[in-house]
């Protein structure tokens, strides 16, 4: 009867250290779904951009101002809306630790290309074109044209205003 006691209290030491180990995404990239045409895919990936396998399970992304609901299966989640044509998305995921969130620029031709944008480069375009125009006085109009234009591109492509900002943000967020 003590052995079975003693065996009894030991499991039920063991179960209470025996707990799973979460799996978070902190690092992902977008990229086209291979199995449906128009269709992105989310991968969740190490900081090397391999494929995390172990990944399974519902992830809240919010993706272009839109909470989503994504279920993983080996690191893989498909965007199920289609692409009509070349656009911003924006998906942003917040675990525990912290949010993490990418811009990428899908461009549409025969197949999707997914290009990834940096927020430093997106603060640069406007700051560089600052400069330039409070450098030479005489550039100050085609500044204004070329800042006109690259807003309406932002715009016209499904990059807001707010969402422009929200990455530069989260960018700088992400450095400290």
């Amino acid at each position: 009867m003590k052995k079975l006691f003693l065996l009894f209290c030991l499991v039920t030491a063991s179960v209470s250290f025996a707990f799973a180990d979460t799996i978070a995404i902190n690092h992902f990239v977008v990229k086209e779904n291979p199995f449906a045409q128009d269709q992105v895919a989310i991968v969740a990936t190490d900081s090397l951009n391999n494929t995390q396998s172990d990944v399974d399970g519902q992830f809240t992304f919010t993706i272009n101002g839109f909470e989503e609901v994504l279920k993983f299966n080996k690191g893989v989640a498909f965007y199920d809306h289609k692409l009509q044509h070349s656009s911003f998305i924006y998906a942003k995921h917040i675990n525990d630790s912290g949010t993490h969130a990418m811009l990428y620029y899908i461009y549409r031709n025969d197949k999707l290309n997914c290009i990834h944008i940096s927020w430093i480069a997106m603060l640069c375009i406007p700051l560089g074109l600052i400069l330039l125009a409070y450098m030479f006085k005489r550039f100050i109009i085609i500044a204004a044209i070329i800042f006109c234009i690259f807003v309406y591109f932002n715009y016209h492509n499904g990059l807001s205003v707010p969402t422009f900002f929200e990455s530069i943000i989260d960018g700088l967020k992400s450095i400290f």
